[in-house]
């Protein structure tokens, strides 16, 4: 590697150009066999995730049908993530562009979608119940800017959460280099240890990233 972030260059990984970019589409493969094969395991844990999702979600919608997209959102950049985690392969949802994507055209929608639809309710949230008169206009304020930054936080939270990870796991792979067997073996313990961590967080942070986004959604 040229740099301690060449792990996260699109053209330095397998592919060597910038196809690396499919592997996102690792969920489809993963997710579509899903309808068909009904008794294997995964599909067994897929029910047992959208299940444990749709309770979840479920207090904050008046229909089912509004879940099922945040079902797909959740298993979308779980399954990205925990793909992420294996050699030699490229992580989508550790680059900013990948999730402020994701983040910003979820938030324009809901925005639009309010703004559109319920426009008094969009203008009623910018100021919370029992505000003093004279304080409004720096709630209006602060609440703009508080909706405005949401994309941005979103995004920076799943990336920079998953790319922390990925560099201590490059950071414990290179002090490996030209050392004893006591120091590789213990090396190798506390990346096996980081990895199980790092597993943690890539379902926390698919589950945060999902939470928050149902969460703007209702408010709208």
């Amino acid at each position: 590697m040229t740099n301690l972030f060449s792990s996260f260059d699109p053209m330095s990984s397998s592919l060597n150009m910038q196809l690396n970019w499919i592997a996102m589409f690792l969920f489809i493969v993963v997710f579509y066999p899903l309808y068909w094969i009904s008794t294997s395991k995964s599909s067994i844990l897929y029910t047992e995730l959208t299940s444990y999702i749709t309770k979840e979600f479920m207090p904050l919608f008046k229909s089912y049908k509004n879940i099922i997209f945040f079902n797909v959102l959740f298993m979308f950049i779980l399954i990205n993530n925990i793909f992420g985690l294996m050699p030699y392969t490229f992580t989508s949802t550790a680059h900013i562009a990948m999730t402020l994507s994701m983040a910003l055209t979820i938030w324009m929608t809901f925005m639009l979608y309010g703004w559109i639809n319920n426009t008094n309710h969009m203008f009623a949230h910018l100021v919370p119940l029992g505000t003093p008169i004279v304080l409004m206009p720096f709630m209006v304020l602060i609440e703009s800017i508080s909706n405005i930054i949401r994309p941005i936080t979103l995004s920076v939270r799943l990336a920079a959460n998953l790319t922390a990870g990925h560099l201590l796991l490059i950071l414990l792979g290179e002090s490996m280099v030209n050392n004893g067997v006591l120091i590789i073996i213990t090396v190798t313990a506390a990346q096996f240890a980081l990895m199980t961590l790092e597993a943690a967080v890539a379902v926390i942070q698919a589950y945060v990233f999902a939470t928050l986004s149902t969460l703007y959604a209702s408010e709208v």
